[in-house]
Order: C-alpha cells, then structure tokens, then sequence
C-alpha cells in the first residue's frame, strides 16, 4: 500500500492539521469567550493548545465541551456534476498548449471561466492552488494525446470530472467543499495513449473566491471582535 493510499485512509482525527483548521478551532474559542463559556485565562490556555496541536483530532480535544463542536454543518445542495447551462462561455479566456514540448500555468493568476489544455507529445501543467478565482463556476478542457496534462486545484474548492481515456488514463478526484459559495472546477476531456489528472493541492486554500464571500467573513469576525472587547471591559471593570 502506497503512501498517497494511506494518508485517504487515515482518519479525520490523525490527519496532520492545517492553518484553517487552526483558524476554524480559534474562531469557536473565541466565540466562547464572548458568550461567557470560558473565561480569560481558559481562552488563553486553549489558544496556546491550539497553536502547538499536531493533528485534527488534537485540535478537536479544545472545543469538545462547547455546543459548537456539536453542531452539524448547515447543508447545501450537491454540486451538479456538469456547469450550469450558460453560465460558461464555449470560448475560452485561455490557452495552454504543448506540443512536444511543455507549458505551465502557476502561481498567482487570474482562473477565467474556460481554460483549454492540450498535450500532444508533451506535458502541460495548470495548478490553480494560489490562482485567483474571479467565477465560480470554472471548466478546463484537457486533451492529451501521447501527453500528460497536471491539474492541481486548492483543496477547499468542488472538482468534477467528466471524460475518459483511449488507451489512456483519465483520472479526476471528486472534491465536495463545505463552503457552499466555492469554486467550482469542471475537468472534461480525453487522454489518447495519454494522462489526464486533476487532484487537490493538499495544504492550498483559495485566498480569493468572490468578493461578496470576504465581506462576509470580515462583518462576522468584525462582530465577534466586538462581542469579545466588550466581555473584556466588562471583566476588567469588575
């Protein structure tokens, strides 16, 4: 058994913890603090947990006699296995093309809605981990005929794919995100005595997904920064 095989296995609770998880854990403490679960000095003695905890199952051991660590995640409806009818456009924003040679697209750029992928005795490179994600819905066309086109995507975003291969591989992980408002990535395609691969970026969240969604996250730690100076008063001027 391989070690890509044994980390899918693992479970949740022995999985090495990432800065959101870290995130995700400090923001309910500090929503404890606020509605008076926990005083100041449990805050401060969890927070420093938080930051030295290893794994997920670490991290959950600091919230699990609050109610919010019982919460079941709002649901959402699944994502459908194919975009919505005109949202993408047939043209694509952009091309990345290999013939017998090699092309990369990485790094901090802009994901349009459409990317076409070609690899014709070459390979092709699109990792979208640090990409800026202008639309939610993105669709990347991958052919690869004696060729090899990589696809890498953040892990907190949905991945379909819908394609198949001719003497060839045409494998794509599907990824369910919890945020309802994520990105999208469509892989469809084919592989003619070729590879085609999409995967997540294991440690890579998208930093920008729409604006409407950072706004939101900014008012709610906005309001849990308030409820938290004004418990603090309170407790000084006592």
């Amino acid at each position: 058994m391989d070690l890509q095989k044994q980390h899918t296995e693992a479970p949740v609770a022995e999985l090495r913890a990432s800065d959101a998880d870290r995130d995700r854990i400090a923001e309910i403490l500090r929503e404890a603090l606020a509605e008076g679960r926990l005083t100041a000095d449990e805050h401060a003695e969890r927070i420093e947990g938080v930051l030295a905890a290893k794994t997920v199952g670490e991290l959950e051991v600091f919230i699990r006699d609050l109610p919010a660590a019982h919460r079941r995640p709002a649901g959402h409806p699944p994502v459908p296995p194919r975009p919505t009818p005109g949202e993408v456009p047939h043209e694509a924003d952009a091309h990345v093309v290999a013939v017998f040679s090699s092309a990369v697209r990485r790094g901090r750029w802009r994901a349009g809605r459409r990317i076409h992928a070609y690899s014709v005795f070459g390979s092709v490179e699109i990792d979208l981990s640090e990409a800026l994600f202008e639309y939610q819905q993105v669709v990347i066309k991958a052919v690869s005929v004696f060729g090899d086109v990589q696809i890498r995507v953040p892990e907190n975003v949905s991945l379909r794919g819908t394609g198949g291969g001719v003497l060839g591989n045409f494998e794509v992980d599907t990824l369910d995100s919890v945020e309802s408002d994520a990105p999208v990535v469509y892989v469809d395609g084919w592989a003619v005595l070729g590879n085609v691969e999409a995967r997540p970026q294991r440690g890579r969240r998208v930093a920008d997904i729409l604006e409407r969604v950072q706004s939101k996250v900014d008012r709610k730690l906005e309001r849990v920064q308030d409820k938290v100076d004004r418990k603090m008063r309170k407790h000084l001027g006592r």
